[in-house]
C-alpha cells in the first residue's frame, strides 16, 4: 500500500496508545500468551513470530496460534489466564525509552495530548496514575465497552468526541495495524512505532509513516 502522509503542521493532538507504545511490555505480552498456549497444549513461540501473526480481532487470532477453535467458556480462560500472566510480569515492565520526557515535549510545544489504550479501563486508569502520568493527558480512555469489530476505531470516535477534538488536527500514534485502521476510520492521522507488537513490515503495509520509537514520532511530527 503507498505510503499515506499528512501535514504534520495541521496536528495539535496526540492520542497515544500504551502498550507496546508508550510502554514496553513486550516480554510480558509474550509471556501472558505462552501462558495460553501451555493451558491448550501449544508449543511456545517467540517473540518474532508473535509479531508477524498477531492481530484483532483476538479470538481468530488466538484460534489460529493454537490450532483450534474455543469451545463454550474457553476464550473467558484464555482472557483470564493471560491477564493474570500479564499482571505477573508488569512490574517489570518500564516506559519505553524518552518517556515520559517526549511527553513533556510535545505539551511544552504547544500540543495536547490524550492515552487511548484496548486495555481494560479499570486496569489502565491506576497504573497511568501509579506512573505518575495521567497529568500529562487531556484524557485517559481504556476500553469501555465491547464492538463486534474488535477495534479501536469505536473507541478513537468515543474518545475524540468526549474532548471535542478536530480529528483531522489529531494524529493516533500506536504500534499494530488496527491503530492505523482506527485513525483512518475515525478520519485522524497515523504514526506507527515499530517497537511493539507487529513487525515494521507489516505496519508498513497499512501506508502509515512507521518510525522506531515514541520520541522518533514526536520528531516526525516537528519535521526533525
Amino acid at each position: 500500500m503507498a505510503e499515506t502522509t499528512f501535514d504534520r503542521r495541521d496536528i495539535t493532538h496526540i492520542v497515544w496508545d500504551w502498550n507496546g507504545t508508550l510502554l514496553d511490555d513486550n516480554h510480558a505480552n509474550l509471556a501472558a500468551v505462552n501462558a495460553v498456549c501451555a493451558r491448550f497444549g501449544r508449543a511456545p513461540v517467540e517473540m518474532e513470530y508473535w509479531r508477524s501473526v498477531f492481530r484483532r480481532p483476538l479470538i481468530p487470532c488466538y484460534e489460529d496460534l493454537l490450532g483450534r477453535a474455543f469451545e463454550d467458556g474457553e476464550w473467558d480462560e484464555a482472557e483470564e489466564l493471560y491477564d493474570r500472566s500479564y499482571l505477573e510480569h508488569l512490574p517489570r515492565c518500564t516506559l519505553a525509552d524518552g518517556v515520559p520526557d517526549v511527553l513533556h515535549d510535545w505539551v511544552g510545544g504547544g500540543g495536547t495530548q490524550s492515552l487511548l489504550s484496548m486495555a481494560s479501563h479499570e486496569h489502565l486508569v491506576p497504573l497511568i496514575a501509579e506512573r505518575g502520568l495521567d497529568a500529562h493527558f487531556t484524557r485517559v480512555d481504556g476500553r469501555r465497552f465491547a464492538t463486534v469489530k474488535d477495534s479501536k476505531a469505536e473507541h478513537l470516535v468515543h474518545h475524540l468526541d468526549r474532548q471535542g477534538v478536530d480529528p483531522a488536527k489529531v494524529v493516533l500514534i500506536g504500534d499494530i495495524d488496527d491503530d492505523a485502521r482506527a485513525a483512518h476510520e475515525a478520519g485522524a492521522n497515523a504514526l506507527l512505532v515499530a517497537s511493539g507488537l507487529m513487525a515494521r513490515e507489516r505496519l508498513e503495509a497499512t501506508g502509515a509513516t512507521v518510525v522506531d520509537s515514541p520520541v522518533a514520532a514526536v520528531a516526525a511530527l516537528r519535521g526533525v
